[in-house]
């Protein structure tokens, strides 16, 4: 399932270090399991179930993310490089998992998705958050998850985290607009 797993998200390549790639494919594959997804729904899952009838999928909007923080990331490292130091590895590890709790926040009722009732009481970044930390991840990449919604509001966020944050925000509030219109 890694190599399958690993075709529908090629930037899982973009994390050099091994092991981390290996712990993010295991997140996702026990997510799946929990959430009773098969890879194939991943696009029919809709990202957000605030915009009605949202015509975006899940994976899309996650791989969007975490190309948006990758090449924000590359801009800022090109214009501070002598004072922001990011980690790429942990910025993309964080930006394939920010919404991996979604697996877990939603499910399948008849032909809609609708919230869990896990999803009722906890929401995905704390249940992505405890995934990551099972598994054996930085806290540097268990910080993003937990800290890319509205809980990490008031709270000292890392550089990958603004990044993702920002990032994750741009895409939603974009797509929010447009289709709200």
């Amino acid at each position: 399932m890694d190599h399958k797993l690993a075709e529908y998200i090629p930037e899982i390549q973009l994390i050099e270090d091994q092991k981390l790639r290996a712990r993010v494919l295991s997140v996702w594959k026990e997510a799946l399991s929990l959430g009773g997804w098969k890879l194939s729904d991943l696009n029919l899952i809709p990202f957000t179930l605030l915009i009605p009838n949202c015509p975006v999928g899940y994976l899309d909007h996650v791989r969007a993310v975490t190309n948006t923080a990758v090449e924000v990331a590359k801009v800022m490292r090109a214009a501070y490089s002598d004072i922001i130091t990011i980690n790429m590895d942990h910025l993309v590890a964080g930006g394939l998992l920010h919404d991996i709790g979604k697996l877990l926040e939603y499910e399948k009722r008849g032909d809609r998705t609708v919230k869990s009732r896990r999803g009722a009481l906890l929401r995905h970044p704390f249940t992505g958050a405890a995934l990551s930390f099972k598994h054996g991840l930085p806290d540097e990449v268990t910080h993003i998850i937990a800290l890319h919604a509205r809980e990490g509001e008031g709270v000292k966020r890392s550089v990958e985290a603004i990044i993702l944050t920002h990032a994750d925000f741009i895409n939603y509030e974009s797509l929010k607009t447009t289709l709200e219109t």
